[in-house]
């Protein structure tokens, strides 16, 4: 991702106005409120982790958005043509749409697809958005073990295809299986949905809605 870098004051350290004087001051960027100050917060509900994936194939490259929840490890995923904020945001209304119920908190990394149009969407659905520190992926270890378990047990197993409808058909059923038959050792050997059924309120997916 691209960062931003302190512009050049050519020796006028004093300089205080114009563009200068306004990155200095941060004026109208409100600061970003980072996961590490979740450290001591108690979470009853979803604490959704976001990320995306990209792969290069047949000349094309295609973006696979992912999402799990630290605690029953209820995942989601879906493939785009792009990594744009207008996707991002149809990724986070699509979840909204499958778990039918209150997220507590979105994490992401600092990525350009989790502003703007997904930062409205938070904003609007009244979810905080946390963001993972710059170069710490430990903050996004979660989704970064589901990442790998996608890669490793349905992208790598001829499941991939630059077509996003018949890989997201394909993702479909896979995630299905992930979310209500695959044992997790963390939950002791429940999958998501048996997890969430025995020790939160109600059922929060349904194999009809996942196929929406």
């Amino acid at each position: 991702m691209a960062s931003l870098e302190r512009p050049s004051t050519s020796g006028r350290e004093g300089t205080t106005g114009g563009i200068l004087g306004v990155w200095r001051r941060g004026a109208g960027l409100p600061k970003k409120k980072r996961v590490t100050e979740l450290k001591n917060k108690t979470i009853t509900g979803f604490f959704f982790q976001v990320d995306t994936i990209s792969l290069f194939r047949s000349g094309l490259r295609r973006y696979i958005f992912t999402v799990i929840d630290k605690k029953s490890k209820l995942a989601f995923s879906r493939m785009y043509k792009g990594a744009s904020f207008f996707n991002a945001r149809d990724f986070l209304y699509r979840l909204i749409y499958l778990v039918n119920t209150k997220i507590q908190i979105i994490q992401t990394d600092n990525g350009s697809e989790f502003a703007k149009l997904f930062e409205e969407a938070c904003t609007k659905l009244k979810i905080p958005h946390y963001f993972s520190r710059v170069k710490m992926p430990k903050d996004n270890a979660i989704n970064e073990r589901f990442n790998r378990t996608l890669r490793e047990e349905f992208i790598q197993l001829g499941n991939f295809t630059t077509e996003p409808l018949l890989f997201n058909q394909r993702l479909t059923e896979w995630l299905i299986e992930y979310d209500f038959n695959r044992p997790h050792q963390s939950l002791d050997y429940l999958s998501p949905i048996e997890y969430l059924n025995n020790y939160q309120k109600g059922l929060p997916m349904s194999p009809s809605s996942t196929h929406s």
